[in-house]
């Protein structure tokens, strides 16, 4: 199948989705990717999350992952007619968000603020180090990295919530370490 492509960059747009079709719309544009290799010209395929904190019917308290904008899917690609021809035509979608379904390239601090892309954070984390999260749901909360992925970006950190130790999934974005000089340890007035 030859594409005609009008960009040659790839870039982000946003597609809607009928409501809860979002994760069908992921998959069946992987497979779309697969079946047409079409991986040159369709770059990645995501739905942002985060995590955030529900409390159940019997009183517990759970962190869980949450769709930031249901019924929204992002997709990076090369665009072409040929392209938003096969997107539009997916299961479950139903356009891209612009004038007359036209797709309008994201903003470089869009990207940014949905978290699509991965950005490569110079930090330094251990497991042992204290880390402050800076944003998200568990914005203020302090804890002790419990594990780290590099690969990934995310540490296992351990946090007090409800009085009760509670492992969280952060980015490395999200948190900052605690300098050990940073800690003020009050000291006693003499009298």
């Amino acid at each position: 199948m030859a594409i005609t492509s009008v960009d040659t960059e790839p870039k982000w747009y946003i597609l809607h989705t009928y409501s809860g079709y979002e994760l069908l719309v992921r998959e069946s544009l992987f497979r779309l990717i697969e079946n047409n290799n079409l991986s040159d010209q369709i770059f990645d395929v995501k739905i942002p999350t985060e995590q955030t904190i529900e409390e159940k019917a019997n009183g517990k308290k759970k962190v869980v992952e949450r769709k930031l904008l249901p019924c929204y899917v992002f997709i990076k690609m090369i665009y072409s007619n040929q392209l938003w021809y096969l997107v539009t035509n997916t299961r479950g979608v139903t356009g891209f968000v612009g004038p007359q379904g036209r797709p309008i390239p994201m903003k470089e601090e869009e990207i940014r603020k949905m978290r699509l892309e991965d950005y490569v954070v110079d930090a330094d984390f251990h497991t042992g180090d204290r880390v402050t999260i800076d944003n998200g749901p568990l914005e203020g909360f302090i804890g002790v990295i419990k594990e780290v992925n590099d690969e990934t970006q995310r540490a296992k950190v351990t946090i007090t919530m409800f009085g009760r130790e509670q492992d969280v999934e952060v980015e490395y974005v999200q948190m900052t370490k605690i300098s050990d000089d940073a800690v003020e340890i009050p000291k006693e007035e003499d009298e």
